[in-house]
Formats: C-alpha cells, sequence, structure tokens
C-alpha cells in the first residue's frame, strides 16, 4: 500500500530527532503527497501536495519572519488550495511572488503579484506562454532564467523582471539544459549541458558577456567528429507530427542493414531529451543507430502533449513509438531485422505493449523494470499514486482501456514475438519485479518461435539504482544480448 499520513518536521542540526517541531500535515487527505521548500531568503517557506503523481498541486505559504529564529507557528496560509493547476514558486522579491504556472497557459507563463494578495486577478504576466514549453525556471542574478524546449532542445533566455528580454544561453549544440542555477543576489550562474555525442558538462556562464566557460571539459576517448546527431520528425497514426533523434556515424550507410536501437518512455509529464548515455559510444563505434522517439506523454510540448498520452488516450504513445520504427525502416537506417526497442519502468511498459502489438517490426526487445500487469499494478507499494496518470482497474470505464494493452494480458500464443531480454531488481519496491516475472513467463510460455526470451535480475538492486559496476554489467548484457539476436549485415561492426 501507499505510504499515508505524510508530515513535514522542522529539524535542528545537532538535536535528537525526538526534538523536531511538527509544521504541517493533511489529517483531511492522508495520501496526499507533501513537500516543502524556502524561499532563497528563508523567510518564506512554502508547502505543496500533490495526489499520486499528477503534477497539479495546491500551494501554501507560510512567513517565518527572521529565517534565522524562525516562527514556526505562523499560520500555513492556502495561496492556491485544490489540484487544479501547477503552482511553482520561482521567488519572492520586494514582497512580488514570481510564480511559474500552467493555470490557463498549458505550455506555462510566469506571473508576479504581491504575495498577500494571490487571487490571479492581481497576477501580472512578466513571461508570456509561447508555443515552446517552460521547463523550468529560476531567478538567478537578478534576472529571470527560462529554460524552454523548441522542438524538444533546450533553449535559455533572460528577463528582467518587468518581462523584457535581457539574453540568452547559446549551448554547445543540439541538446538539453539543465538549470541555470545560482543565487538571485549573485552574479554567478551555472548550468549543464548534455547531448547524445556530449557528456554532461557545468557551464559557468558570465551574464554580462553572454559568453559560457566549461567549469570542467569532458573527457572523451572516442572521436564525435565521426558522429552526427539529427532531429527529425514522422506523423503518427492519426497524423501527429512527432520528434526524434538519431545519433550515427556520418558516413552511415542507409541500406537498412544497420543495427538500430530505438529508445522511449513517454509518460508523466516527463520529456526524453537529448542526452548522453556512456553506454551508447560502443554501440555506435560498431555501426549502430541510436534512436530516442519524444511520444505523447510527456512535458515536450506542454501539458496538452502530456494528456495526449495519458488514460484512455494511452495507446496515442504506442502508435507514436511504432511510427517511429516504421520510418526508421522506411528511410532504410535499419531493417526489422536489425531494430531493437528498449525502456524502462513506464518504458518498459511502452516496450511490452508495442512488441506485442507490431511483433513483426523488431528483432529484440529489452523491457527495464516495466509495469506489465495494468490490472494490478495499484495493489503494490507506490502504485496507487499512478492511478492520476494511467487510471485503475477498480474503475469499469478504466478496466475496458486498460486490459486492452497490458502487456501481461495481451500475448497471443504461436506469435513470434522478438527476442526479449527483461530486466529487473529483486528490490524494485517502485515497479515491483512480480510485474517481470509473470510478464517473462508468461511470453516464454507463449512465444510461437525459436527467438530466446530471458529475465535477467539484479540482485540487492533497486529502481535501476546500484553500484556503477553492476550498471555496468546489465548494460553490457543488455547490448551483448540485442547484438547476439539482430540479423546484421554488410553494415553492422567492422568499424567502417
Amino acid at each position: 500500500a501507499a505510504v499515508k499520513d505524510k508530515k513535514i518536521y522542522y529539524h535542528v542540526l545537532g538535536t535528537p530527532q525526538s526534538a523536531d517541531t511538527l509544521i504541517y500535515e493533511r489529517k483531511d487527505e492522508p495520501t496526499l503527497f507533501i513537500d516543502a521548500d524556502t524561499d532563497e531568503t528563508g523567510r518564506y517557506l512554502f508547502f505543496f501536495t500533490n495526489k499520486g503523481t499528477s503534477n497539479k498541486n495546491e500551494l501554501f505559504v507560510k512567513d517565518l519572519g527572521n529565517p534565522i529564529a524562525p516562527n514556526l507557528a505562523a499560520p500555513a496560509r492556502p495561496l492556491y488550495p485544490g489540484h487544479t493547476a501547477a503552482y511553482e514558486p520561482l521567488g519572492v522579491v520586494n514582497g512580488t511572488l514570481y510564480l511559474l504556472t500552467d493555470r490557463d497557459a498549458p505550455n506555462k507563463k510566469i506571473v508576479a503579484f504581491p504575495i498577500d494578495r494571490p487571487d490571479p486577478k492581481n497576477w501580472k504576466t512578466v513571461v508570456a506562454q509561447t508555443k515552446n514549453s517552460i521547463e523550468s525556471a529560476r531567478l538567478v542574478a537578478g534576472k529571470l532564467a527560462v529554460n524552454a524546449l523548441v522542438d524538444v532542445a533546450s533553449e535559455v533566455q533572460f528577463y528582467n523582471l518587468d518581462g523584457t528580454p535581457a539574453g540568452k544561453i547559446t549551448p554547445p549544440g543540439l541538446g538539453a539544459i539543465a538549470g541555470p542555477s545560482g543565487r538571485y543576489d549573485r552574479q554567478d550562474v551555472f548550468y549543464t549541458f548534455t547531448s547524445p555525442l556530449y557528456p554532461s558538462t557545468v557551464f559557468r556562464f558570465d551574464i554580462a558577456t553572454g559568453q559560457s566557460t566549461p567549469f570542467e571539459p569532458p573527457k572523451l576517448t572516442f572521436d564525435t567528429s565521426r558522429y552526427t546527431t539529427e532531429r527529425v520528425f514522422f506523423n503518427s497514426k492519426d497524423g501527429t507530427r512527432v520528434p526524434m533523434f538519431i545519433t550515427h556515424k556520418k558516413d552511415l550507410k542507409k541500406d537498412g542493414a544497420n543495427p538500430t536501437m530505438l529508445y522511449g518512455y513517454g509518460g508523466f509529464d516527463v520529456a526524453t531529451l537529448p542526452t548522453f548515455r556512456s553506454d551508447v559510444p560502443a554501440f555506435l563505434e560498431r555501426g549502430g543507430v541510436w534512436a530516442t522517439a519524444n511520444m505523447r506523454g510527456g512535458s515536450e510540448y506542454g501539458e496538452a502533449w502530456h494528456e495526449g498520452g495519458m488514460f484512455e488516450k494511452k495507446q496515442h504513445v504506442f502508435d507514436d513509438f511504432i511510427a517511429g520504427a516504421e520510418y526508421l525502416i522506411r528511410e532504410k537506417y535499419a531493417s526489422p531485422p536489425t531494430l531493437g526497442i528498449m525502456g524502462g519502468s513506464n518504458g518498459g511498459l511502452l516496450v511490452g505493449a508495442v512488441m506485442e502489438q507490431r511483433p513483426d517490426l523488431f528483432a529484440v526487445a529489452l523491457p527495464a523494470v516495466g509495469v506489465m500487469d495494468m490490472l494490478r499494478y495499484h495493489k503494490f507499494t507506490g502504485g496507487a499514486a499512478w492511478a492520476t496518470e494511467y487510471g485503475s482497474s477498480e474503475h469499469a470505464k478504466d478496466f475496458a482501456y486498460l486490459s486492452k494493452y497490458s502487456p501481461l494480458h495481451n500475448l497471443k500464443p504461436g506469435t513470434c514475438y522478438p527476442a526479449t531480454l527483461v530486466t529487473t531488481a529483486d528490490h524494485d519496491d517502485r515497479v515491483v519485479p512480480s510485474h517481470s516475472f509473470k510478464f517473462t513467463a508468461a511470453l516464454q510460455s507463449a512465444q510461437g518461435c525459436d527467438k530466446p526470451v530471458l529475465i535477467r535480475v539484479e540482485t540487492l538492486g533497486s529502481h535501476g539504482y546500484r553500484p556503477t559496476d553492476k550498471q555496468i554489467a546489465e548494460r553490457a548484457d543488455q547490448w551483448a544480448f540485442a547484438l547476439a539476436n539482430m540479423k546484421l549485415g554488410s553494415a553492422s561492426t567492422a568499424g567502417r
């Protein structure tokens, strides 16, 4: 069962936990998720509540007065009760609260208002909603830093507090930016950049000159100049335009014979950004093609994109992924005998559903720690929290669509499914390993050809979190299994 009765306590370093002071709880709704954060000055303490994994939150504030001697008994004043929109306080400057929200703005906007007058009629729009989804924002160096996605590539713009433009970050290439970070009252600004060919690197940004300097340049053991990442677009089953990033050797021969791995997630308002994975370069050096698709369900194009892959619309996610695979085949990056699919957690569900719906498209499937039993997932550990994304089989309407794609319940005996390596961990308390155990057993029973179906169980492992040596061993097994079960031709291996 999900954890209940969450509480926020105030703890003074050096004192026993028994002396902690309870400062916030919600006895009226014991299943709420509760979080807390202060503004930069330490005066204002904000409380957030969420229902399950929904991004819609309530927002409360407690005025602590002097942060050195905080008034813990101050009331937690409701700013936005109810869970109707997302509200993220960015900071308070001279009594004005700057707030990032998707209220009446599915791609998000930044508003400002006196902190004691939160009614939306008092809002002043500082950064308006645009066609680009805002991923994050921060008050740094006396400015508002806004990190938005432009067709899934990060773009950071700075604004003065009146909303006028004040510069931007020019990243090293097409990729993902985390941050910026820093303090409002200091000029130091930092951000992290990564791309499929650029390891995650911290940069210091000079807001006066607009120049970025790597805090410590990345060290690579392969020549990235031989490779390229391209952003392409394809149409899904219903005509929706979906982006995808494809990384490969510059001299790639499009003959359909290249080992290709398609990765996806597609859910929970999480964007699949073009980032670096340390295990991918070895695959690229063997002539591999690495593709990441940006299906509906994520935050790539704002809340509307997210909602397009939730509840009864989850099939859109699978349709998008299948259309991405068909694009790779049509454009001759790959062919069904050389194409694999990979995903973890919600992405493991994706792989399980898609390999069943279109087994003819793939040579290999690598579902990791996947949610495979969509009719009972809510009965284990924190699974009930996901009902705000998937729905629940406890409701007849939800059961109707969940049962149509639940990987455990849609295997057809005698069908030739792709060679499959299921991975899980015996101590995964987020997506319990029984999902993978049941799915593997059912798939082994249903398999209608000699393609292998195996499961790899990491001992003393959790939901993807484990020591580096164990991560390396698991990734090595996945790639070895994939390459061994792809029918590779002249384009496959020899470091052309």
